[in-house]
């Protein structure tokens, strides 16, 4: 599916290059020929004028003057041989009128432009006028029409794109939901299967601490069992005090962490606090942390759970003492598949973050981490849902 992602935009990107480049080489071969065609009817205004200069009183001037008349797309500034204007023609005489300097701005762009013709008047004294042009309005549009064209196909490829990356989101997510939802239907009969197991046990006399510790076990399995079940389905939100739902979780850590390892637990004054979360999923947010937290201290250290109070949201920050984030793992860390651990998958973070985002419309982010020192992970929960 990757491979084939890329591929698209190889595709992409090659067909846009030769788009792009047939119309850059295009473009530029019409306003050559545009330029060409102008710079002629120019010297045949010019010629024109100079006809009627010279011409005799019972000369026919009737082509000339309709070529004199005709020209009205290019703009023209006559000049002598001084380089002061004499006339201009389709050049805004308004702007000319209003703005000083105008005239000379545009001259000095024609100048740029393109070179001026010349028309000597008389040797002895010397006399010549210069003409001066610019483009017209249609070799402008064709200069600048391969750029529009880029930015059409620009857009284009961008959205393209975007649509194959929503569909492809859409497809993994669909994959991990069918996964998940499968392997909950797998664990289902022999989880059903040892709570029987159990119940047989109890009846049997069997040591009750066993019994009782295997019964923790069965049920965690069961939780599991559910939480994979709910992936891709819109969870039950419902009113929860979050302070026990931490706590229930930060206990559960607890027994089962190593020794040298501390895990504190401090909702600073605070008893109650009403959040409505899914208990299950929210669960598996929180314990994911915690075995992260674990993970990175690798059997010594302190793992610390802060919970606050803010009017429009519940904070619960998770922070270690273990061995820290890089700045650039920030944001990878939360990518499906990423992990810097020998086993697992690298979706723990990956759900948690979904978790929260998508059936929470909450936020988990890394708030600090500094490499040799630690990390704090930090939660936001909505109020008022």
């Amino acid at each position: 599916m990757v491979q084939a992602f890329l591929n698209w935009r190889t595709l992409l990107a090659l067909v846009a290059i030769l788009i792009v480049s047939g119309t850059v080489f295009y473009s530029d071969y019409l306003a050559n020929k545009i330029a060409a065609e102008e710079r002629q009817k120019v010297e045949q205004w010019v010629e024109a004028g100079k006809f009627l200069i010279q011409a005799p009183e019972d000369a026919d001037t009737k082509l000339p003057s309709l070529i004199r008349n005709e020209q009205k797309s290019i703009p023209i500034i006559e000049t002598d041989e001084k380089d002061s204007v004499i006339s201009f023609i389709n050049i805004d005489s308004a702007l000319v009128r209003d703005r000083p300097g105008y005239l000379q701005e545009r001259l000095q762009e024609f100048r740029r432009t393109n070179p001026p013709l010349v028309l000597e008047l008389s040797s002895e004294p010397l006399l010549v006028n210069r003409y001066y042009y610019g483009h017209s309005d249609l070799l402008r549009e064709v200069r600048y029409y391969p750029l529009i064209q880029l930015v059409i196909v620009a857009l284009f490829i961008v959205i393209t794109l975007l649509t194959l990356q929503l569909r492809n989101r859409s497809t993994q997510n669909q994959v991990w939901a069918g996964m998940a939802k499968e392997t909950a239907h797998q664990l289902g009969t022999p989880v059903s299967s040892l709570q029987g197991w159990v119940e047989m046990l109890k009846e049997s006399g069997t040591d009750a601490r066993i019994v009782s510790e295997m019964e923790k076990d069965v049920n965690r399995l069961k939780l599991v069992s559910d939480r994979f079940g709910k992936i891709g389905s819109t969870p039950q939100l419902t009113p929860t005090n979050l302070i026990e739902q931490v706590a229930h979780m930060t206990d559960y850590m607890r027994r089962r962490a190593a020794d040298k390892i501390r895990i504190e637990m401090h909702s600073h004054g605070l008893e109650t606090l009403t959040v409505s979360i899914s208990p299950q999923l929210f669960d598996w947010v929180v314990e994911n942390l915690l075995k992260n937290a674990l993970d990175a201290m690798e059997g010594t250290g302190r793992i610390t759970i802060d919970i606050w109070d803010e009017p429009a949201r519940a904070i619960v920050e998770v922070s270690d003492t273990g061995k820290g984030i890089p700045r650039s793992q920030w944001d990878r860390i939360f990518k499906p598949g990423f992990t810097t651990k020998k086993r697992g998958w690298g979706l723990g973070l990956s759900l948690s973050k979904r978790i929260m985002e998508q059936y929470h419309k909450g936020q988990l982010f890394v708030k600090h981490s500094e490499p040799g020192k630690g990390t704090t992970f930090r939660v936001e929960v909505p109020r008022g849902r």
